[in-house]
């Protein structure tokens, strides 16, 4: 061919592979329907601004090799819309990018537009400036509310329509959500509730997006809008029509975290029960939230007092990683499940009962396929089933599932996935010395007034002001302030304070003279302070910690110093009442207004001395970047309370002087069977909810960065430390008993019934495993990091394994006494292997 033929058939190749073609989606009673087809769906939660761009191909990577279908995320209004008309798409802002970025992965999206997402996020995704609109009302049967939500939902439409991605125009959104939970708050909004659900339905089926609509909590949803259940476990939901799918779009892999409480977890093998036991009966959506929970940057936290890590125990730790074994648990799960998917959508599942707490769901195709889950949700006792001509082992609170009905392939309780023990490597900043403290190039501080100190932008009124409703929450902070002339009493006297929260720093002086919080139950305090003889000056510093985000009338929380103030115990026995003097007022602080967070003001001072343990102190330094590709973070052990920023960007709030109380309900391992709610399993009593906190590698340079804090309370910068997220040692145990891994079976799974097989593979690429400091087959006991052997154990297993694995950045072991010796008979025997890659 010549030149010219070769350039047109290049531009035609390129033309061809850009078309995007458009795909039919519908549902009906069973599943959803895509392009005529129906299917057995796994989706995950990744939001968007909780991570940034560079991090989102790896995580959608990490998702679709764990078997995901579609990846879910929230729209947060007050994100995109600070201002009314003021519209910001860009950065970790940029909605269009993440999800082309899934569409070109191979995966769908669902596109939850609520525009109320609560998701533990500021004021629930609403703007503050709704708030201060004439005449409204939110989330209920109001003009101006509903002309605001639903002019930004048609704005997001329309943005998706223009880059043509939803499935009727050839992009990867397949579903979409309008409102979010309402039906947890209906009955508190009265008679205005319904007509504002039916609205909010038509209004978003109006959009034509070619698409169904979803709304979660929302049994009286009219239709066409599918109604969906969130929650811990959702297999006995139930639609509100027999023509509507059974979908899940909230199942928690785990909880969020508060400041001042222990850290909740939930294990691995409840989370899989669940999920197995929603498709067993007849789910053929699922929604793990979180899948990637991320980090609250900046103050988009909700609340009040959530962390900045929004880790949620998610299969994607918050900086990336694989959460193992509950990533890997679970992507064996849902290839169990595609096993069962034609079988799944041909009819609804047929369920009879096994025995005492334990059932068989059947389904069946008219040709003769059939897919079995065999269920035993007794909390504590394991059973043998008859079922279909052969005996099973069910332990406790699990699901077996057979793409056959004859052979397991998966049980929700028997973990064949490698354990792997993440750590925080601390790293000694390049700038300094090589020690296990991260140095500084110098610090720089500023000491932050007390009291009002921008003189312009103060106003004086009588009486204490709520805080939400002046501030508009452009920051945290807001000065009270008060020149009391009057008293002159010398004497020692009771300061008393009361507020809606959520943290009070009371000045007397100039000096400070006491502290409160509290979470969302307001402030009472009663602080000794000393009069001096003339005027006495009282500053008192009010601070919001995330605004409320979930409950109806939700946005009407207060918050700040609404009294009373009072002077106590006065030498004639006496009680002034300050709440109603002319105090003067400055929403946020003075180091704000100059730019400190950004670190170049020109306030910065460098003598005489370094400050510490010293409140309203801001510090700036500079350093470089640990080595490496491996996430990074700051540990604040040594400071009090306060907010940081890295080259200008806030990392969010930090807080290690609030410790969880010690004697919590905190166990290392926690124990899978049974009910599970967010206070069953938790970690760190006694401890900071949060230690380390997440600073994308994309924020920093190779040096010169600049670190600013504002220490709120008083703390030793100098104590402060960087980290890298690494994987440690990873392990992995399998009974003889165990199914196969499913990375082992063949395409077609009837083909090849292999050998329980034990599977290690080093978490990162280009590294091998060096070390296996524990080999043991028999009846090991303990736990990852803790294995200990048991009186049966081979003598040659460990010559085996390490033939088998050393040098190699994945092995594979059958777990048999043909391959590994017979140390004792009639004994179900396990092999457990931990090591150390490089």
């Amino acid at each position: 061919m010549g030149s010219g033929t070769v350039a047109l058939v290049f531009l035609l190749s390129v033309a061809a592979a850009s078309v995007c073609f458009a795909v039919n989606v519908t549902y009906d009673g069973r599943a959803l329907v895509v392009d005529g087809k129906r299917r057995v769906l796994v989706s995950g939660s990744i939001h968007y601004p909780r991570s940034t761009p560079e991090m989102w191909p790896d995580l959608i990577k990490k998702s679709k090799d764990g078997g995901l279908d579609i990846i879910e995320t929230y729209v947060f209004w007050n994100l995109h819309e600070p201002n009314r008309g003021q519209f910001d798409f860009s950065g970790r802002k940029d909605l269009v990018k993440f999800i082309k970025l899934v569409g070109e992965a191979g995966l769908f999206v669902h596109l939850r537009i609520g525009p109320y997402v609560c998701a533990e996020w500021n004021y629930g995704g609403f703007p503050l400036w709704l708030h201060f609109l004439p005449g409204i009302q939110l989330r209920t049967d109001n003009a101006p509310y509903k002309i605001e939500m639903q002019r930004f939902t048609a704005r997001i439409v329309a943005l998706m329509k223009q880059n043509n991605l939803f499935a009727s125009q050839g992009g990867p959104i397949i579903l979409s959500q309008i409102e979010n939970e309402y039906g947890n708050v209906e009955s508190e909004y009265g008679s205005s509730a319904k007509p504002y659900i039916d609205w909010a339905a038509q209004m978003a089926t109006s959009m034509n997006t070619g698409v169904p609509w979803v709304m979660c909590q929302q049994d009286d949803a009219p239709d066409p809008m599918i109604n969906t259940c969130n929650g811990f476990y959702c297999d006995q939901f139930t639609p509100n029509s027999d023509q509507k799918p059974k979908f899940w779009t909230e199942l928690w892999s785990g909880w969020f975290s508060s400041f001042g409480d222990p850290v909740p977890y939930r294990p691995a093998e409840d989370v899989a029960f669940a999920a197995a036991r929603f498709y067993q009966k007849n789910g053929t959506l699922l929604n793990y939230y979180m899948y990637h929970g991320g980090t609250n940057f900046g103050r988009t936290s909700g609340g009040p007092f959530f962390t900045t890590s929004y880790d949620y125990d998610a299969p994607l730790d918050e900086f990336g990683l694989l959460r193992q074994p509950k990533w890997g648990h679970l992507k064996d799960l849902h290839k169990a499940i595609k096993l069962c998917e034609e079988a799944m959508v041909a009819a609804v599942g047929n369920t009879t009962s096994l025995g005492q707490n334990s059932e068989a769901t059947v389904y069946q195709t008219e040709s003769g396929q059939c897919a079995a889950f065999l269920a035993n949700w007794d909390g504590q006792l394991d059973s043998i089933v008859y079922f279909n001509g052969n005996y099973y082992d069910l332990p406790a609170w699990s699901v077996s599932i057979l793409p056959d009905c004859k052979n397991v392939v998966y049980n929700t309780a028997k973990v064949n996935s490698i354990t792997a023990i993440p750590k925080f490597v601390p790293q000694a900043s390049q700038t300094g010395p090589n020690s296990s403290v991260a140095s500084f190039s110098s610090w720089s501080w500023f000491k932050e007034p007390v009291g009002i100190s921008i003189n312009r932008d103060a106003f004086v009124l009588p009486g204490l002001v709520e805080q939400i409703n002046t501030t508009a929450d452009k920051s945290d902070f807001m000065w009270y302030s008060l020149s009391d002339p009057l008293l002159r009493d010398g004497s020692q006297i009771q300061l008393h304070v009361e507020s809606l929260g959520h943290v009070l720093y009371a000045f007397v002086n100039g000096r400070l003279a006491g502290k409160g919080s509290g979470k969302g139950k307001g402030i009472s305090v009663d602080i000794p302070v000393n009069l001096e003889p003339g005027n006495n000056t009282i500053d008192l510093l009010s601070l919001t910690m995330g605004l409320q985000n979930y409950g109806a009338f939700f946005d009407l929380a207060g918050a700040g110093i609404t009294g009373p103030v009072q002077f106590k115990g006065l030498n004639n026995g006496s009680t002034v009442d300050l709440s109603s003097e002319q105090w003067t007022y400055q929403v946020g602080l003075k180091g704000e207004r100059v730019r400190l967070p950004q670190g170049i003001s020109k306030v910065w001072a460098s003598q005489p001395a370094l400050p510490i343990n010293t409140p309203l102190t801001w510090y700036k330094t500079t350093f470089s970047a640990p080595p490496g590709n491996s996430p990074v973070a700051i540990d604040f052990t040594g400071m009090g309370k306060g907010q940081a920023w890295i080259n200008g960007q806030s990392i969010g709030r930090y807080w290690p002087a609030n410790i969880s109380p010690a004697s919590g309900n905190c166990v290392d391992s926690c124990n899978y069977r049974g009910q599970y709610d967010q206070k069953k399993c938790l970690r760190g009593c006694g401890k900071p909810a949060q230690q380390h906190y997440h600073i994308p590698r994309s924020w920093l340079k190779p040096t010169g960065n600049i670190l600013v804090m504002l220490e709120e309370i008083g703390g030793n910068p100098n104590n402060i430390s960087f980290a890298t997220r690494e994987i440690g040692l990873i392990c992995a145990r399998v009974s003889e008993s165990y199914p196969a891994p499913l990375d082992l079976w063949s395409d077609n799974y009837l083909t090849r019934v292999t050998k329980p097989t034990l599977l290690l593979e080093c978490p990162f690429p280009n590294q091998v495993i060096t070390d296996l400091p524990f080999i043991s087959f028999g009846n090991p006991h303990g736990t990852c990091g803790s294995f200990t052997h048991g009186r049966c154990r081979s003598r040659q297993a460990r010559r085996i394994v390490r033939k088998a694995c050393l040098g190699k950045p994945k092995c594979s072991i059958e777990v048999t006494v043909d391959n590994l010796g017979e140390p004792c008979a009639n004994v179900t025997k396990s092999l457990a292997v931990a090591a150390y890659c490089s």
